[in-house]
């Protein structure tokens, strides 16, 4: 393995955290014996850009610093390769941190167990999510950890990305609110495997490679991330009373023994739906169809 280690840092995650968190991930590597180099980028594109020459240049290990985001970027260019992913949550959801059992907002303690972790080989292979859109190959698909939405779900992040106050997640409330006023189920037609298409009235579809998202809401509460299968979780057509009744247990992951809610577990699946934005890793992906492969062991965790 390199002796060097690639940080790629978002400084803006959670409200200037990620600039902080950098510096003692740093300190934790170099007091293990490793020098560091750090990719910023001017943007997302170009900071993915320069992490795929770090990845063909042979770097021991990227170091994600950030949120979500950050995480969803590196996966772009680790997957399917042997270089393995550290993880300094400091983000303002970091589901990719809780699913996987990592530090949250604990830089200097993630820093020092993904040093850790590389001088002893501690390495977990994990399953990824890859998305393709109708008519491109699943070579040309994105790459996700967590969770794939769409429905009521990816409605809200639409309207939460464009409001620009308040900040935080009550931004996202409010913008629940909103989509209540205007709630109605969605008519999907979903295919699992190679089994037939199934039409159905719809809430949400969520594809959990990972348990959470949106900051800890355990929409795939029982997603294992290292067994093979996607947690596919529908919630059916339902009432506003009952979505309101049964949105705030999805915190405790209470919400899969509601009658309204039917978990499968597939290796793929395609989502069809009219006016429906897929969103994965907290990112959009653009509109439904798609479709979905959990690839296993397409990643090295430190851990």
């Amino acid at each position: 393995m390199s002796a060097e280690i690639t940080l790629l840092v978002n400084p803006t995650a959670g409200r200037g955290r990620g600039a902080h968190a950098a510096q003692p991930a740093a300190s934790a590597l170099r007091a293990a014996g490793f020098s560091v180099r750090t990719v910023l980028g001017a943007d997302a594109a170009d900071a993915l850009a320069r992490l795929r020459t770090a990845v063909r240049e042979g770097t021991g290990a990227v170091i994600a610093v950030g949120g979500d985001g950050v995480v969803s970027l590196a996966l772009q260019a680790l997957a399917g390769t042997l270089v393995p992913l550290g993880v300094v949550a400091v983000g303002t959801g970091n589901d990719f941190a809780r699913a996987m059992g990592l530090p949250v907002r604990e830089p200097a303690q993630a820093g020092r167990l993904a040093a850790e972790a590389l001088k002893e080989g501690r390495i977990r292979e994990i399953d990824l999510g890859r998305v393709s859109r109708a008519g491109a190959g699943a070579e040309d698909g994105t790459w996700y950890g967590t969770v794939l939405c769409s429905g009521f779900d990816s409605r809200v992040n639409d309207r939460g990305n464009r409001m620009r106050l308040p900040a935080g997640r009550f931004k996202y409330d409010l913008a629940m609110l909103a989509e209540l006023a205007a709630f109605r189920p969605f008519p999907y037609r979903i295919t699992l495997d190679d089994g037939p298409v199934v039409e159905t009235e719809a809430t949400l579809v969520a594809v959990g490679n990972g348990s959470s998202y949106g900051g800890g809401m355990r929409i795939c509460a029982d997603a294992v991330p290292d067994d093979g299968l996607f947690d596919v979780v529908v919630v059916g057509d339902c009432s506003r009373a009952t979505l309101l009744k049964v949105f705030p247990q999805v915190y405790k992951g209470r919400h899969l023994s509601h009658p309204k809610v039917t978990v499968h577990r597939a290796a793929k699946i395609t989502l069809e739906a009219a006016g429906i934005t897929a969103y994965a890793d907290g990112e959009p992906l653009g509109p439904l169809p798609v479709s979905a492969d959990c690839v296993p062991g397409a990643l090295r965790l430190l851990s």
